[in-house]
Parts: structure tokens; sequence; C-alpha cells
């Protein structure tokens, strides 16, 4: 448990991950970072020159530059373009080398304002909420199908054994710039976020997802073995792919 003190209360941050090579690949691409102010989950592009070594890339980078204070919006920008950087410049023979990231951590957009979430994402790795009640998607996917999905093309049903469903529009190491979403949320009571890589949600629905969440809120399910079961789970789904979660819990204690 960390608590961080915020000009609106204290926040309280119980952080878990697990990752799992899944049942099918030999090497496990994916990575993760579960730091006090800032988390996240990498997934190195299969079939690409050493993806292992681009998500393992990208998250040093944001190890190296995470920040030790809240700070403004532009440094999560900052943040993601250190990590294409450093993707960029691996030594790969020239082959392509690339990574999804998907992050969040807390930043304060105005000096006399409140702290809020940033969320940030290249790629299709995805962040959840859980507010106790409902499972929301956060952040968009940067991919073929869900352009398709957005232009109301296709279902998100289809979309997930659609032949495109593993073609990425936005990673990191793919251009000398990146694109990034980044948004901003406020810090509310009482949340759960899921932070993970595609492997997880190719297995299981979001409604399953779901349903073990309000499994742990009903004590049927410890809140130190969610990541390990939500990862365990895919696994036996079919572990088609790596599978990575971090679940990251947070309390605000508002001042009186």
């Amino acid at each position: 448990m960390t608590s961080i003190e915020l000009p609106q209360g204290v926040l309280r941050l119980s952080v878990t991950s697990s990752t799992d090579v899944g049942s099918v690949r030999r090497v496990n691409e994916d990575a993760l970072l579960a730091d006090d102010l800032l988390l996240a989950v990498a997934d190195g592009m299969g079939g690409h020159a050493r993806g292992d070594l681009a998500s393992a890339t990208a998250v040093d980078a944001l190890r190296a530059n995470a920040p030790t204070a809240i700070g403004a919006v532009d440094a999560v920008f900052d943040l993601v373009e250190a990590a294409n950087a450093a993707v960029r410049g691996l030594d790969v023979g020239g082959a392509l080398c690339g990574t999804t990231l998907t992050g969040l951590t807390l930043v304060r957009p105005e000096e006399a304002g409140p702290v809020r979430w940033a969320l940030f994402n290249v790629g299709d790795s995805r962040v959840y909420r859980w507010d106790g009640s409902a499972m929301q998607q956060l952040t968009v996917d940067h991919s073929a199908v869900q352009e398709l999905v957005s232009a109301g093309l296709l279902t998100r049903e289809l979309a997930e054994t659609h032949p495109d469903r593993n073609i990425v529009t936005r990673a990191l190491g793919a251009d000398d710039a990146v694109e990034t979403d980044v948004w901003t949320l406020p810090v509310v009571p009482r949340a759960s976020y899921l932070l993970c890589s595609d492997g997880l949600t190719r297995e299981l629905s979001d409604e399953r997802i779901a349903a073990l969440f309000e499994r742990r809120d009903a004590g049927e399910i410890a809140a130190v073995d969610l990541a390990r079961t939500l990862v365990r789970e895919a696994v036996d789904a079919g572990g088609r792919d790596n599978v990575t979660v971090v679940v990251v819990d947070a309390v605000l204690d508002p001042r009186a």
C-alpha cells in the first residue's frame, strides 16, 4: 500500500501484477512497470525483430525517466517520446522493432488545481476502470479492426476473430515521432484500474473480467490474487499470446 498526498486528500494505492508467456509462444514479449507514480504495460510486436527487447527497452526508458513528483500533462508526452527514442535506438540489424505501450500516472494539469489521473496509449494494449459495478474500457485501440469498428463496419464481437485483429496502426519504434493518446480523469473516491496486454482480452471477454472483479469485491478472490487469477484464466482459456496484467486499487481519503 502506497499513500500519496494530494491537494484533495490522501490517495492510497495498492498495486499487483502478473505476467505469463502463455500456452503457445516460446518467449514472453510483454513487459510491465509498477512504480508508485507510473504504471505501464508494453507488448512487443510479435513477428518482428526482438519484440521482447522492444517492450523491455520501452519499460526501462519509462523507469529511468519516471517522475519523482506529480508533474504536468506535457511530462507524459515526454515520457512516451523518450521510450520511443530508446526503442528506435536499438540495434536489430535494420529490422522492424516495435512495441505497444499503455500506462497510468498522476498529473496536475493546473498549478492550483486538483491532481488527476493521466492515461497514455500507443497500440492495442488497454486500460480499464472498474467502479464497483461496471467495467469500462478507457483507452481506444490503435488497430486495423478498431478503425472498422469505429466506422460502424464491424462489430466488436466480429473484431475478436477478424484476420486483421493483430495489426496495430501505431507502435513505439515505428517512426521517429510517436502519436500518443493522452486523457486525464478525475481522482474519484474509489476505483480500480486494469492495465493489460491483448493476451488477456483475446481470451477473456469484458464481462468475464468484470465478473472476476466482482468476485474480488465479494471476498471470493483475495485482492492480492486478482492479477494472477486474471492471467491464469486467460492461459487456461487458450493462452494464444503472452498475458500481462497490472491492477491498481485506488482509494481517496478526502480532506475534511
